[in-house]
């Protein structure tokens, strides 16, 4: 069994508009923008980081707004649902000021003894807040003060066929199973970060997830350093998996495996942070470009459409 791996580190979704998706994140939700930068493969396409003051590992939701992309279909083979930490006993207020927002697919329900406010994003993501004991330092200056604001991830959901294989590959990273309710089994992580835990719901007459705006492309478990990394890679190849190389990310270096469900993991580093190009007190301000696409910053600019007035 592995114990490097501490919780989550990232989830990495898809969207259909930037500048919506922006709004949504800082203004609705209260996150900060960490950074503004461009997807390695798309360049023309925004990859937008947000979470705590610093981007820290466990608190970061990134995504690559297609613009206009077609939504996509829940199902099996994905992260449905993305959980959101926050204070106990600020559902309400967050009911209230979803609503007042807008915001449609508001319904509360309690389960594993935790209350939890479900919501929709502007593609119809799968999201919740989560009331929980959680002493993480909330970001407060998006216009949320701290009796309520979010800390980070509280936890995500699989959806899948069968859980048995994913479930054992939970167990092999350092996860164990804490309870079962239904068709949802609950595993958590030792001495790990605060994001620390994953529901995996079976549904075996599903059909499989079409991916498109409002899906999780994938989610990352978060390592302390590129040791502990490597360590990691070694014992799931040793498994059996196909893992990619290490890729520099600029913000974490990452590697990425397909689990048996379908769903993409991705295992990242803590290191070396959002601050490497940007002072701390402007995170997600300027745009920011991977070295290989530097070269294009002048076509982009004029390209990428602003997500600000």
């Amino acid at each position: 069994m592995l114990t490097q791996i501490k919780g989550l580190h990232h989830v990495t979704s898809l969207a259909s508009d930037a500048r919506e998706n922006n709004a949504f994140f800082t203004d609705t939700l209260g996150l900060r923008r960490v950074k503004k930068t461009v997807n390695f493969d798309a360049p023309d396409v925004y990859h937008l980081y947000y979470g705590d003051a610093q981007g820290t590992p466990g608190t970061v939701i990134t995504y690559f707004p297609f613009p206009n992309a077609d939504r996509g279909r829940p199902g099996t083979g994905e992260v449905g649902t993305t959980r959101f930490a926050i204070p106990k006993g600020s559902a309400k207020a967050w009911a209230d000021r979803l609503s007042a927002r807008g915001v449609s697919g508001l319904s509360s329900a309690d389960a594993f003894g935790e209350t939890a406010l479900h919501f929709d994003g502007p593609d119809g993501d799968g999201f919740a807040l989560v009331e929980a004991e959680d002493d993480r330092t909330p970001w407060t200056e998006g216009g949320i003060s701290a009796d309520m604001a979010i800390r980070g991830f509280h936890s995500a959901a699989m959806r899948l066929k069968d859980g048995g294989a994913t479930g054992e590959l939970l167990r092999f990273m350092g996860y164990e199973e804490i309870d079962r309710q239904g068709d949802i089994t609950r595993y958590t992580i030792a001495d790990g970060n605060a994001a620390n835990v994953i529901d995996v719901e079976t549904v075996p007459g599903a059909s499989h997830a079409d991916q498109g705006a409002g899906s999780v492309h994938h989610i990352a478990f978060a390592v302390e350093n590129r040791a502990r990394q490597l360590e990691v890679r070694e014992a799931l190849m040793d498994t059996g998996y196909q893992v990619t190389p290490v890729i520099d990310r600029d913000y974490f270096w990452a590697i990425y495996f397909r689990t048996p469900g379908g769903v993409l993991f991705e295992v990242a580093t803590n290191e070396p942070g959002f601050d490497r190009d940007e002072d701390a007190a402007h995170l997600g301000e300027a745009l920011k470009l991977p070295s290989q696409h530097e070269h294009l910053r002048s076509r982009l600019e004029r390209h990428l459409t602003p997500i600000e007035d």
